[in-house]
């Protein structure tokens, strides 16, 4: 240092002035205020499910005032004997979880299948076939749903009800289950297919005993999500619907307008608690699946025990 810059005077930053300035310069090093807006936005979307759940528990018939804890609503929604029994939340309950059941492997197989037959075609048509396949995620559902009800009432004069309510479930909830295995398969390759091949295993051994057991997670995940799909769908069914065959959606939403009950919380809750249980044995099973891929032989190992 020479004496003249010795001279200058030294410039000194405030540690207020500091922190602001790192602040502006990377406001994202610090996040301090993003687990503030995170709980905020989980607060405010849960507390009205949290509402509806506590009204289900409600001992008089308000929806809007809580008069004590009674559990006569859920009982009221088996029992036929109750006064406050509506002979039509039973059967939508039995509706709804009959189409989540069946749609759930009919959608599954369907959708695997298809993506692996997408993912390893190469040839012309491919490409708008791979375009198609994702047109009824970009579609409204309203357009889908009036589109299957004029098909089906008019150009196949197919009967509304139940089955084509499944045969619409199936078809909007196909195109989840090729975008989740498909990412799977792109993940995965080919070259466990190939190793198999090497090994001497015909195309069908390949795909039976190495490539859906590597699907397995994408597989298990289909499942639950078409489950929670169907189980929610209200447009669909509600175009598709006959006299006989009211789902919960439907029901909730026609009771909502008129002067419901608290049967029907006890109603949304059953369905909710459903899906969350579904949820939760999923993530064990994948957590379980994935321990033990994690510490296990591959699935080329597995196979080259047998003896081909």
């Amino acid at each position: 240092m020479t004496t003249a810059d010795a001279t200058l005077p030294r410039t000194t930053t405030s540690p207020r002035v500091g922190r602001l300035r790192s602040f502006f310069s990377n406001p994202w090093g610090k996040p301090r205020f993003l687990s503030a807006w995170t709980w905020l936005y989980i607060l405010w979307t849960i507390a009205p499910v949290l509402i509806a759940v506590q009204f289900s528990f409600n001992d008089g018939r308000s929806r809007s005032t809580f008069q004590g804890f009674s559990t006569q609503w859920y009982t009221a929604i088996w029992d036929q004997a109750s006064q406050n029994f509506d002979d039509t939340l039973l059967p939508a309950l039995i509706q709804s979880l009959k189409l989540a059941l069946l749609t759930m492997p009919i959608a599954t197989a369907l959708g695997v299948g298809l993506a692996i037959g997408l993912a390893r075609w190469r040839g012309r048509g491919s490409g708008a076939a791979n375009f198609l396949m994702l047109f009824p995620l970009v579609t409204p559902e309203i357009v889908m749903g009036a589109s299957m009800f004029l098909i089906f009432s008019n150009l196949y004069h197919f009967k509304l009800g139940t089955a084509a309510q499944l045969l619409g479930h199936v078809t909007f909830s196909l195109s989840y289950v090729v975008i989740v295995t498909r990412g799977r398969l792109f993940a995965i390759g080919r070259d466990y297919e190939d190793a198999a091949m090497d090994l001497g295993a015909s195309p069908a051994d390949a795909l039976r005993r190495v490539l859906l057991p590597l699907l397995a997670p994408a597989i298990l995940s289909s499942f639950f999500i078409v489950f929670a799909i169907s189980i929610d769908d209200f447009v669909i069914s509600q175009f598709l619907c006959a006299q006989d065959c009211t789902t919960i959606p439907i029901k909730i939403y026609s009771a909502a307008r008129n002067a419901g009950n608290p049967s029907l919380n006890a109603l949304a809750t059953i369905m909710m608690m459903l899906s969350l249980l579904s949820i939760t044995a999923a993530v064990l099973v994948l957590r379980w699946f994935n321990r033990r891929q994690g510490t296990g032989r591959s699935a080329v190992e597995d196979f080259a025990r047998f003896e081909i």
